[in-house]
């Protein structure tokens, strides 16, 4: 009886650790796609706010001929949409850069774990 009742124990500590490590790795999963959609959206801001740059570059060209009333104000509107597009998109290539690896905690977890079953010597 003693040697069943160890083994069912074993089992269920086994399932228990395999439970933890799966929930981790759903979590880390969850983690990267809400990272990616947050790259997404950023990246699509830019390209908007690029956009509109090349659009207002583009009047001001047509109207640096016309009035110099509105010159000045579609080239700061330019200039505003151009260093937002700049900056959103050096934000997301950094925030790109400096995101953890995937499934790292999952990882440390499972060197942790295989190195506690390891004989002591």
């Amino acid at each position: 009886m003693m040697i069943a009742e160890s083994v069912a124990r074993l089992a269920a500590t086994l399932l228990a650790i395999a439970q933890t490590r799966v929930e981790l790795v759903a979590t880390e999963v969850e983690e990267e796609s809400l990272r990616y959609f947050s790259y997404l959206l950023m990246s699509m801001a830019a390209m908007f706010c690029a956009g509109v740059a090349i659009l207002l570059g583009t009047m001001l060209i047509v109207v640096l001929y016309w009035e110099s009333n509105r010159t000045g104000v579609l080239l700061a509107l330019t200039v505003l949409f151009a260093l937002s597009a700049a900056m959103i998109g050096l934000r997301v290539r950094s925030r790109y850069r400096g995101k953890p690896k995937l499934l790292t905690h999952t990882m440390t977890e499972l060197t942790r774990d295989t190195e506690m079953l390891q004989p002591r010597t």
